[in-house]
């Protein structure tokens, strides 16, 4: 046993520094960023903000609002091959550049995405997604996975340590998400005493990606746009969310109406809820590792997107970023006193 001394900080333990800014507007910044990747021979332009794979968020009603905004979508993984085939007959070859298939890590997973793919060669992101990315089998699938598509991107994970990251990569990952427990509907950290603070986590996880020539995701964690401001001013390249997008008219969940009010259901992929839709219920041999809560109805999922656009823009007016790819460059971050932090989260 050994305990780590060093501090590891989350998004509320800190804030942005101002500094001396040349923009006059923000209109003036550009959030778009383009990528090229450590595997994939395909290079990626948008804004990297991704709505999670979760069933209540990476359904296909978002991804198509998304796209047109050129953000991205990682589908969750129970849409059937019917569903994967008719939603895209329809799309444009661009609409391939703001999705990905979601997979897990069983032989059925893998014979799935694989007839996914060929009906649909254009797909170009593959997700895999566990909640414990290290386990040797899941490095072994990735390996599998990377052989069976030389040209695909793939993004695997969670880890939230930077030689796991390291080792995703070199095991032929080009994106690793980074997060475990953060989430708003993720008990992990609760059930397991298993976890690492978000923003130490990409810090950590960052500068282990870019030493190689590989990419990050902040995946989870962020409950307003200054949280997904400083996921990518701590480093990160892309920004994936959950709950900030569940709640809408093109979230997934059971719409419900409680003395004249209306909620949608938003539940963790290992939560009860989930594996009683999925798998029938939780295995003897495990605990839900997730909660479901009811998210008060938000209305269209555009104006939340524009909402954490205009924040994020608003950031980089503060700093004197131009480009949100200089933000991390701009970033100071100050620690906040924990009278502060109380006054900030209220």
């Amino acid at each position: 046993m050994r305990i780590e001394m060093d501090l590891k900080l989350g998004f509320k333990d800190v804030m942005f520094r101002p500094k001396r800014s040349t923009l006059k507007s923000r209109s003036e910044v550009s959030l778009e960023r383009n990528f090229k990747f450590l595997h994939s021979s395909a290079d990626w332009t948008g804004i990297p903000i991704m709505a999670a794979n979760m069933d209540t968020v990476g359904t296909f009603q978002i991804a198509q609002v998304l796209a047109k905004e050129k953000l991205f979508t990682a589908i969750h993984k129970h849409y059937s091959l019917e569903e994967w085939n008719n939603f895209l007959k329809n799309v444009s070859p661009d609409f391939y550049n703001y999705i990905a298939i979601s997979t897990g890590t069983g032989q059925e997973d893998f014979e799935k995405i694989g007839k996914v793919i060929t009906a649909n060669p254009s797909l170009k992101f593959i997700c895999i997604d566990v909640a414990n990315g290290y386990s040797e089998h899941f490095v072994e699938f990735l390996k599998k996975t990377r052989t069976q598509y030389p040209d695909k991107i793939i993004i695997a994970g969670n880890v939230v340590t930077g030689e796991m990251t390291e080792e995703l990569l070199l095991a032929g990952a080009d994106i690793v998400k980074v997060g475990i427990g953060p989430g708003s509907v993720c008990t992990t950290r609760v059930k397991t005493g298993v976890g690492y603070p978000q923003l130490s986590a990409i810090i950590e996880c960052a500068d282990a990606a870019h030493g190689l020539g590989g990419h990050i995701i902040s995946d989870g964690g962020c409950t307003t746009p200054g949280d997904v401001a400083k996921a990518f001013g701590a480093g990160s390249d892309f920004v994936m969310l959950g709950g900030m997008l569940a709640g809408h008219t093109e979230s997934g969940g059971e719409l419900i109406e409680i003395n004249g009010e209306k909620f949608k259901q938003f539940y963790g992929m290992s939560s009860a809820t989930a594996m009683e839709k999925y798998a029938g219920g939780v295995a003897e041999y495990r605990a839900s590792e997730g909660k479901t809560v009811k998210v008060p109805f938000r209305g269209n999922v555009i104006h939340t997107v524009l909402d954490i656009l205009g924040g994020l823009r608003s950031t980089c007016t503060y700093v004197g970023a131009p480009r949100l790819k200089e933000l991390s460059k701009r970033t100071t971050f100050i620690r906040v006193s924990e009278q502060e932090n109380q006054v900030y989260t209220n």
